[in-house]
Parts: structure tokens; C-alpha cells; sequence
């Protein structure tokens, strides 16, 4: 049964009828248009009891159809459902959702990866106007929540705490920030013992994108490719693979995991004495491409055991790996612009080892600053080592590599923005909040022969929600 939504005048402001929803459900008449109308999408599993009673407290302030358990309803199948109803009843002159599809806020609340992953949808669907996203603080690093405002710490979830975030986000302003595709091509001979990865241990922005032979029957050889996308970082090396031990760890015993800040420090820390540190430039040869447009190799200092590529001004919950470097520095390493959420650029950092990343809890400490670009390109060498730890936006994954004669490539490109919501606490920093007079640098700006592009199918979109296919209120692009 619905709430009476006449008895609380504020909840009339994020409330949505159900039969925006749900089509056979009868139209029901709404005192006012909401001024905020919100969905919710909630990670049960995320901050141990909390996302159960979190979702129990929205439900009851809000209409039940509007707030969604990750765990029963995919983000994709709700939203292609929802726009595909406002579509249809905008086209029947109802006013209500024409202002619902006009004013949508999302809330998610989970981990960075839960946050990535909804993103991902948003993207892939290419609607005129893209409905913002707020973060709800419920993971172990909460770096996308920190960066806008949002806090880091598990919040309340009693009704005033709930009512106050809500209040933020009716108050909050938008913000764009770049999204960031990631390709990862791997060839090997038929039978090799390098196996793709199973999907349940993929971060969840990232999809396995075929599995095709070459275009002659008989060749051995054959192509795993992924794509995704992530907004905050992507890394190699040493932090993935303590991340990748930690998240390991957590899976097997769950109950060990169950105090957040407990968790932020293990996830810094574990386990460091028995990993096995190799160097990113054994592993690989990484490329960048900047402004001009030509692929060129980035030297990796030997000492180098991590490297990250980050969008952010927050790593490993809430610590500022790039820190700010002097006008001297940044003259030495051609570093163009202080480090902005929207200007189509990574900046791209290293780690020499565990205790230099603790460096970060130290006053003005930071990582080695590498470059910046806006595309990176990892070629791994053959037969350095049988996999490498990897993580996107806080979800690691132990990625298998050939030994024999295959190739593994990723390549990070720009892949346009989003849209987040913002607090007046954000740390995040934009174009127009440094300097209105940069102009944003775009990849598909540049100009040049020696792109090497390989990549363009994949590209097209995130791989998130493949089956959104609107004839309505999109853009086709």
C-alpha cells in the first residue's frame, strides 16, 4: 500500500506515484509536482547491517516502488523500464512525468564499484538529459562519495539522518565529471592455459565484450576482449594486489569485515610482508598520448611497483595521491593544468613500494608524479609473469596473462561526462571552479595518423546496458 504522502509536506518534494513505474497501476492524484523527485538504488550486502536498515528507513518515508535492493533489481532493467513508461506517458500529455523526467535525482547507495557501476548504466544511455547521481557513503573506500561532499563514513540510518541527506541532495548542485573507457584486449593460442576470467570475479563496470576466432577457421589464435569504464582510477601493481588480498580475505570470512574503519585501514595495509612486489616496468610498456596526439612511451622509473591512473582528488579512501606540485616540478614533468575533474586528462602516478603509499597519511605526501594525458596504453611483455593485480574505482581482479606468444592490451581513453551531485563540502575541482578561461581538452580533438586506433567498436559505449535501445529521448550519437 502507498504512504499517505498529504501528512509530510517536505516528502512530497522526492516522492514518485507508482504508476510511473508500473503501467497497469492506476494514475493516482499528486497535490504537487515533486520539486526533487529521487530513485534509490541501495547495495543490501554494502556496510555490513547498515544497507538492510537503510533501505527499511527509505521505504518507509518514501513510495516502496521508488527504492530499489541491488540484490533483487538490476539498476539497468529498472531505468530502461522507468524511461521507457515516461516516455510513453509524456506522449500521452501527462504533465507529472514530463517534470519527473526533467528533475530526476539517482541516489546510490554501496561502494565505489556499486556507484561505478550505475554510472556505467547512465552513460550507456545516451539520454538528452541524464539524470545526476548522488553517493551514499556504504564501502570501504568511498572515494566517489568523499570527493563530491557526500562524506566517507557510513551515514545514519535512522529517519532524521535520512531526511538531512535528502535535504542535501534537494540543495546540491551538479557537477560534471569525465567518464573513462577501459579496453582490454587478450590474444593467445587455442587451448593455452590462459583463461578468461569468470564474470562474477569482474568489477562490476566491466564486461566481457566477445570471444571471437580470427577471420580464418583454422587460426589457433583467439580474442577475449572487456570493456567498462571508470571515473575515479584505475591502477596496477602493488595497491591492486593488497586490495585484491584484503577483498579476498573478506569473501572468505565475512564476518571478520564488518567495521568500516577497521576495514579502511586493512585495505591499506594487507597483508604486506608476503606479496611479491615486481616492477610495472618488468611487466609492461605503458604509452600516453597527450595533447598533440602521437602515442609515446612513459619511462617507469625501475623502483616503480604501482601505477594509477587517476581523475579524482581521492585514492584509497580520501588520501590525495598527486598532492601539489611546485611550478618547478611541473615544468620538469610538462605537467599542463592542476589536476581537474573535467578537463579530459589522468593524471598518471606511481608507488616504489608498500610503505611509500602509507606516505599518503603523511602531511603533503604523494606518489611520483609521472604525466598527464587523456589516453594510456598498457602493452604487456610476453612471458614476464603468468597475471597481473589490477582495480577499477576500488574493485580488484587478478588478471590472467599469457606465457606463450600472446598479447594483452589495455588502452584508457576519454569517453564523455557524467553528471554527480555535489555538496558545498566537495574537494572536487572543475574547469570553471579553477579557471573559466581553460578550455576543456577532448581526445577526439586531436589530430594524427599514429592513433592506432583499434579499439573503435568497442568504445561505442560501456558495455552497462547493452539492450537500451530508446526510439524517444535520446541522443544518437
Amino acid at each position: 500500500m502507498e504512504k499517505n504522502v498529504d501528512g509530510n509536506n517536505m516528502m512530497k518534494e522526492f516522492y514518485i506515484p507508482t504508476y510511473i513505474f508500473t503501467p497497469e497501476s492506476p494514475d493516482e492524484h499528486v497535490s504537487q509536482i515533486p520539486t526533487c523527485p529521487v530513485i534509490v538504488f541501495i547495495n543490501t550486502k554494502s556496510g555490513g547491517q547498515l544497507g538492510r536498515n537503510l533501505i527499511v528507513t527509505y521505504r518507509k518515508l518514501l513510495n516502496h516502488a521508488q527504492v530499489f535492493d541491488l540484490l533483487d533489481e538490476a539498476p539497468d532493467k529498472v531505468l530502461h523500464k522507468l524511461y521507457s513508461n515516461l516516455e510513453r506517458l509524456k506522449h500521452g500529455g501527462d504533465t507529472l512525468a514530463s517534470e519527473i523526467c526533467r528533475r530526476l535525482r539517482l541516489i546510490v547507495a554501496g561502494g565505489d564499484g556499486t556507484a561505478g557501476w550505475l554510472l556505467g548504466i547512465v552513460s550507456d544511455l545516451k539520454l538528452a538529459h541524464p539524470p545526476p547521481v548522488a553517493t551514499v557513503p556504504l564501502g570501504t573506500g568511498n572515494n566517489l562519495p568523499y570527493s563530491f561532499g557526500w562524506g566517507k563514513r557510513n551515514p545514519g540510518t535512522d529517519q532524521d539522518s535520512v531526511i538531512s541527506f535528502l535535504q542535501l541532495v534537494r540543495e546540491s548542485r551538479e557537477m560534471n565529471i569525465d567518464s573513462w573507457h577501459i579496453v582490454m584486449r587478450m590474444e593467445s593460442p587455442k587451448g593455452s592455459p590462459c583463461d578468461p576470467i569468470a564474470p562474477p570475479d569482474l568489477p562490476h563496470s566491466l564486461h566481457a565484450f566477445r570471444r571471437v576466432p580470427k577471420t580464418d577457421p583454422q587460426d589457433m589464435e583467439y580474442s577475449y576482449t572487456y570493456r567498462g569504464g571508470f571515473w575515479n582510477y584505475f591502477s596496477m601493481g602493488m595497491d591492486a594486489q593488497v586490495s585484491y588480498a584484503f577483498h579476498s580475505e573478506r569473501k572468505l570470512h565475512p564476518e571478520k569485515f564488518k567495521n568500516q574503519l577497521s576495514n579502511q585501514v586493512n585495505s591499506h595495509t594487507f597483508p604486506i610482508f608476503s606479496l611479491g612486489l615486481r616492477n610495472i616496468a618488468c611487466l609492461a610498456k605503458v604509452k600516453i598520448m597527450k595533447k598533440s596526439g602521437k602515442w609515446e612511451t612513459l619511462e617507469i622509473p625501475q623502483s616503480i611497483r604501482s601505477i594509477v591512473c587517476l581523475n579524482l582528488p581521492s585514492f584509497s579512501g580520501g588520501l590525495n595521491p598527486w598532492g601539489t606540485p611546485s611550478k618547478r616540478k611541473q615544468r620538469k614533468r610538462d605537467l599542463v593544468m592542476p589536476p581537474l575533474v573535467d578537463d579530459g586528462i589522468l593524471e598518471i602516478l606511481g608507488f616504489k613500494d608498500v610503505w611509500h603509499g602509507l606516505v599518503l597519511l603523511s602531511p603533503k605526501g604523494h606518489g611520483t608524479r609521472l604525466a598527464q594525458a587523456h589516453r594510456v596504453r598498457f602493452e604487456f611483455l610476453r612471458g614476464a609473469t603468468d597475471h597481473a593485480y589490477m582495480q577499477m574505482d576500488g574493485e580488484p581482479w587478478k588478471q590472467p596473462l599469457p606465457t606463450d606468444d600472446g598479447t594483452v592490451v589495455v588502452e584508457i581513453s576519454h569517453a564523455g561526462q557524467v553528471k554527480m551531485l555535489a555538496t558545498k563540502d566537495c574537494i572536487a575541482k572543475g574547469i570553471h571552479e579553477s579557471c573559466p578561461a581553460i578550455s576543456t581538452i577532448h581526445p577526439e580533438s586531436s589530430s594524427s595518423d599514429d592513433t592506432d586506433d583499434d579499439f573503435e567498436e568497442e568504445r561505442r559505449n560501456f558495455g552497462s546496458a547493452l539492450s537500451f535501445r530508446y526510439t524517444g529521448d535520446v541522443n544518437r550519437q
